[in-house]
């Protein structure tokens, strides 16, 4: 194992830790995007490259664009890209 996957596998627990003590749903969806990046740099260094164009294309690329639609229609977000009123007072 080298010591680039060691940090990828590093980053991997940072973001999954991160997500769960994120209070704003937007940075949820940021850090879960990341997740989804650096898994697939990983599948790249096992040398499984259908996994990592899977993990990039369906991880942070549709299901991101999805959680940002959900968020927009719930709207958890205004049209410039900042928290609602609601959602500052609930913090």
């Amino acid at each position: 194992m080298t010591a680039f996957q060691i940090i990828l596998m590093g980053l991997l627990i940072i973001c999954a830790v991160s997500v769960s003590f994120s209070k704003n749903l937007l940075n949820s969806i940021l850090i879960y995007m990341s997740f989804s990046l650096v898994m697939s740099m990983l599948w790249i260094c096992l040398e499984s490259p259908d996994l990592a164009i899977t993990e990039a294309a369906v991880g942070a690329g549709i299901t991101s664009v999805l959680f940002f639609v959900t968020l927009k229609k719930i709207r958890a977000i205004d049209a410039s890209g900042n928290e609602t009123k609601e959602e500052k007072e609930h913090e």
